[in-house]
């Protein structure tokens, strides 16, 4: 360990704390340029900049952020580290394991350990055998990525104790593996005129070890996770917009940006206000009334199979920005209600990656599209309007939107005589207050179709929890007389709180 970096490390977290060379120079009682050679020095240590110039004073950078706080644990931890680094100089290649709980999901960078060829060493903590599952090793991968893409360290080989088999084969593995570098290297997309944080410079990584006869699966799975990767970047990207630049004429655009890509097998059409019209859907054109950014209905049509073949019908809410209409929300983060479109977002998504992979499929993307704004002319609680199917819907509650443009093209799915229909949704605040920010709710009137969904969520560590179509009815815990909060009963199981 190299403990003439400490007065260096001192010095620099003085300049980090007051914002200014100058003023750390004057407490410490220094020259200037002697604090700015002490900076350099660990600069030029771990080959990154620690500060980044803000109007006339400085602040750590991102990878400053990282180098500062590893020398300060490095050095706060000095006795049992010492340990750790003689273990490695004398008994090179072993593993090393530290058997506590509070180290799952952590990292520490080390700078020139003795007896290693590479210029730094990651920590990653495991926690205990129990914790390190196939869940536990996801987490400590992205705990790997996420501490590397904070540096400008361009390639790293990573060595993770694979759980078993059967909770990790190898194809999952491989998927795994490119999904979670490409989350944790993905940056908000940035629309700010001053200058832009630099990208990750992560380009390479390595993986392994992988037995001879794996090599195939991984690759396969390495495959499948960096499509993944890619169609949830598009997912990404549309959500975090803001409402004045993802509008439904831009999810409409994204759209016809996708059937240029996929021109053998995609076709999209967009329905615009008269289109709608034409087609009856009342509830929709409801919903839209009060915003002066028209509505589209987008169908995205994805032939992998044989015509003959039933398709699957993906319906997502494309709400992409919900003020509650006259049944006004609170204030408090409204501006979060731009999020309303991430239905609209994943079916884009699900629709870019099957063609992406070529899945051997027949899929149906439907997007109904609007802003649900309050105006003199927007749609009044106690109003009522006819669906496309024809039927009569009375509106009690203007925020309660999705389910009304939602209707309609479900209708609509019919013509297409599908297998299965899947609608993808931000519908209600109530699924959070039952499940926490932990499952997805599912509700659905076919149990082999619930039970392959569960089983997809469990597979892919983003799980899911049915409903029964008993708790839609009303709680048996809810006063005589009283309403739902939010209009049903959505209690987490015993087994999964």
């Amino acid at each position: 360990m190299d403990a003439s970096l400490i007065p260096a490390l001192h010095d620099a977290l003085l300049v980090a704390q007051t914002g200014s060379v100058g003023e750390a120079a004057r407490r410490l009682h220094k020259t200037a340029s002697a604090v700015s050679q002490q900076i350099r020095r660990i600069e030029a240590r771990f080959g990154v900049a620690l500060f980044e110039k803000v109007g006339r004073g400085i602040r750590p950078s991102l990878a400053g952020e990282s180098v500062l706080g590893s020398l300060t644990r490095l050095f706060d931890e000095a006795a049992s580290l010492e340990i750790l680094l003689a273990e490695l100089a004398t008994a090179p290649g072993t593993t090393l394991r530290v058997a506590a709980s509070d180290y799952l999901g952590e990292s520490l960078l080390l700078p020139e350990v003795p007896g290693l060829a590479s210029a730094r060493l990651l920590l990653i903590g495991t926690g205990t055998k129990a914790q390190y599952n196939r869940r536990g090793w996801r987490r400590a991968l992205q705990t790997a990525i996420a501490a590397l893409a904070r540096t400008r360290i361009a390639s790293a080989a990573i060595a993770l104790e694979r759980p078993g088999a059967r909770e990790l084969d190898d194809y999952y593995f491989g998927r795994s593996a490119a999904e979670i570098t490409g989350a944790c290297l993905y940056r908000v997309n940035d629309l700010k005129s001053e200058r832009r944080a630099r990208a990750p410079a992560l380009a390479r990584v390595l993986l392994g070890p992988i037995d001879a006869g794996a090599i195939a699966d991984v690759r396969r799975g390495l495959a499948a996770g960096a499509a993944v990767s890619e169609s949830a970047r598009l997912l990404r990207n549309l959500g975090n917009l803001p409402a004045n630049v993802c509008t439904p004429r831009y999810l409409a655009a994204q759209a016809r940006e996708l059937e240029r890509s996929y021109k053998r097998r995609l076709r999209v059409r967009v329905f615009d206000e008269a289109g709608i019209r034409r087609l009856k859907m009342g509830c929709l054109l409801a919903v839209t009334r009060g915003s002066a950014e028209p509505p589209r209905f987008i169908v995205l049509d994805y032939r992998g199979a044989r015509r003959s073949r039933p398709p699957l019908v993906l319906v997502g809410k494309g709400v992409t920005f919900d003020t509650g209409g006259i049944s006004l929300k609170d204030p408090p983060a409204m501006d979060e209600m731009k999020y309303d479109m991430c239905g609209a977002a994943t079916v884009l998504a699900a629709i870019d990656y099957a063609a992406r992979a070529e899945l051997k499929i027949n899929l149906i993307g439907l997007i109904p599209t609007c802003e649900n704004m309050p105006d003199g002319r927007a749609v009044k609680p106690g109003d009522i309007v006819t669906s496309a199917s024809g039927q009569t819907v009375e509106i009690l509650n203007t925020d309660a939107e999705g389910r009304l443009i939602l209707c309609d093209a479900i209708t609509y799915s019919r013509r297409f005589k599908p297998a299965a229909v899947i609608d993808v949704a931000t519908l209600t605040g109530a699924c959070i207050i039952a499940l926490g920010h932990h499952y997805s709710g599912l509700m659905s009137n076919t149990d082999a179709l619930a039970d392959e969904l569960i089983a997809a969520s469990t597979r892919s560590d983003d799980r899911a929890w049915r409903r029964s179509s008993s708790s839609l009815k009303r709680s048996p815990n809810s006063a005589p007389g009283s309403k739902p909060r939010y209009g049903t009963d959505c209690r987490m199981p015993e087994s999964s709180k």
